[in-house]
């Protein structure tokens, strides 16, 4: 019996070790089971979240969203997926779905870093600025040298009013890195935003004492010395950074604007001027100050002595920046210079020919000069660089007219018309000027259908009513309307001689003479010199009057005044008869 016995052992024993579970309990044999099931679970959802992060990673969110969904069946407790999930939700702009998402992966990964920042982002954008400030304290309990935290906590306290907790943070910062510009700013305006302006002086104080050599800090201490009426600190303040670093760029500036509001006018403009020859202060600040020069006229008019040495301050230190010509050239404008303006500005252009705006303000300033030979030259030299504006074109027409070149004239205006865009002013100018050239080369129905196109848009322009009714009484032709045209525009503008002279022509050749007389008679009045159409206009009215010796000496002075009369004015100035 005891060998059979031995016999068998060696297969118990195998049988033992190879099913394992034959002989052990039956709750034990249960665990074995489940712990199989989990870890295929396991398996399972990191193949799933994998997948998912693939098609997120691809903008395939409505996938990425099923699969984290699917994952979270696998693994009710899988943070990691609700974090992905409110990942997905708030770039879909469904705030409400994403908070929900991000609370439940605080809540299953309470220690998580990414999922508590998440929610503390969330919580911001969607005001909830109480809760937000929890879960970053959370954040700085578990990670407390974590300055990242520190700075959203400080600056979360900020946005909700809690003044005084943020400076705390900002002070536990400053802590553990030391003072810094970007703390000490930071609280400064918080205390003046408490209405505390010691502490926020304190600050900066401190801030100059960590940083000795740094003067800019100097600066914003002095500012704030001058801001609350310290004025003996803030000018201490000043000076100290004069000594310390005298090339510093706004020092003078600012020692200008120190002695500018105690009224001691003389002292900041010495500062300013030391301030303008400093080459380290930039130009645009400089041009900001000067252009003050400009925006209150009584302001200009009492300082236009000092603005102009400004000017000329910035152009020797910036002799080589156009800017610097083109303020100077503003100054001669605005005064009315003319010729220093044209010069100034040829300045700008030889350094920067790229500006059209000087172009075109070239081109004014020449035209109040009546420099007729510069006008025509620039014209054309801005018409190359901008063949599509069309200002310079009416300028070269203008030119053309002087020279009587006609032709040329009619070309530039049929061009440059063709590049007026939403200017009415502009283009009805353009029609004007074209019905003038047009009656040059005698071409007098295009004359009347370009003033007829200028008056269109401009009814009020007593040029053209002035021309329009000249060339048709010249004519002959709907004289009723030249008079009720000439007439108007000795309305719009009853100081003009041309207009009086006009008005009373065509009442001479309607054979109003009485009336067309005395209106010819103030156009003499009101010439400044010797004008031999309007003379000659004059003796013609006389003798219908029958006054023949009187037209006759303005005939003869009409031929002494020179150019302007008609060709039948000598022989009628020999004759003492009318030639019509």
């Amino acid at each position: 019996m005891l060998i059979h016995i031995k016999k068998i052992l060696p297969y118990i024993l195998i049988i033992c070790f190879a099913g394992g579970s034959m002989l052990l309990p039956v709750d034990g044999i249960a665990q074995k089971a489940d712990r199989k099931n989990k870890n295929k679970h396991r398996q399972e959802n990191t193949a799933l979240f994998l997948e998912a992060n693939s098609n997120k990673l691809l903008g395939k969110l409505k996938k990425a969203k099923d699969l984290f969904l699917e994952c979270l069946v696998l693994d009710p407790e899988d943070a990691a997926s609700m974090y992905e999930l409110a990942r997905i939700e708030r770039i879909q702009n469904n705030s409400d779905l994403a908070l929900e998402w991000s609370e439940k992966a605080v809540q299953y990964g309470p220690e998580n870093v990414w999922y508590l920042k998440l929610l503390s982002d969330l919580y911001q954008e969607n005001m909830q600025f109480d809760k937000s400030i929890e879960v970053i304290n959370k954040m700085v309990a578990l990670y407390p040298g974590n300055l990242e935290y520190l700075y959203d906590l400080a600056l979360t306290h900020l946005l909700v009013g809690n003044y005084q907790k943020s400076i705390q943070t900002y002070n536990r910062i400053e802590e553990m890195i030391g003072v810094t510009e970007e703390i000490s700013i930071q609280k400064q305006k918080i205390w003046l935003r408490l209405d505390n302006p010691a502490e926020a002086i304190r600050e900066v104080e401190a801030l100059c004492l960590a940083w000795p050599g740094e003067s800019r800090y100097k600066a914003i201490l002095a500012e704030l010395y001058l801001a609350n009426d310290m004025d003996e600190k803030a000018l201490e303040t000043y000076l100290a950074i004069a000594e310390q670093d005298p090339e510093n760029a706004y020092i003078q500036i600012s020692l200008s604007d120190y002695y500018r509001k105690r009224g001691d006018t003389e002292k900041s403009f010495e500062h300013l001027k030391l301030g303008f020859s400093n080459p380290f202060l930039d130009i645009d600040t400089k041009i900001q100050i000067l252009l003050a020069y400009f925006t209150v006229k009584e302001y200009y008019d009492e300082q236009k002595v000092e603005a102009t040495e400004l000017a000329n301050i910035l152009i020797s230190t910036h002799p080589d920046d156009a800017r610097a010509y083109s303020i100077q050239a503003d100054l001669y404008y605005q005064n009315e210079e003319w010729e220093p303006a044209r010069e100034s500005l040829r300045k700008v252009l030889r350094l920067d020919p790229s500006r059209y705006i000087i172009w075109e303000q070239l081109l004014f300033t020449e035209s109040n000069l009546s420099d007729f030979e510069g006008m025509r030259d620039d014209s054309r030299k801005t018409i190359e660089l901008f063949p599509q504006q069309a200002l310079p074109y009416l300028f070269a027409a203008v030119a053309s007219y002087q020279f009587e070149d006609h032709e040329q004239m009619i070309k530039d205006l049929e061009t440059g018309i063709r590049f007026v865009v939403r200017n009415d002013l502009l283009l009805a100018e353009f029609y004007n000027y074209l019905g003038d050239a047009y009656h040059q080369v005698g071409e007098d129905e295009k004359t009347f259908e370009a003033y007829d196109a200028s008056l269109k848009i401009n009814s009020e322009n007593s040029i053209v009513l002035n021309n329009y009714a000249y060339y048709l009484s010249l004519r002959g032709e709907q004289m009723d309307r030249a008079k009720k045209m000439a007439k108007k525009a000795t309305e719009l503008d009853p100081e003009n001689s041309s207009n009086q002279d006009t008005y009373g022509w065509v009442l001479y050749m309607m054979g109003e003479y009485e009336e067309a007389l005395e209106w010819i008679g103030l156009s003499l009045e009101n010439h400044n010199e010797e004008n031999a159409e309007v003379l000659e206009h004059y003796g013609d009215a006389l003798y219908k009057l029958g006054r023949e010796k009187e037209a006759r000496n303005y005939w003869k002075r009409a031929l002494k005044a020179g150019k302007g009369g008609s060709d039948l004015l000598e022989k009628k100035a020999d004759k003492g008869i009318l030639y019509e």
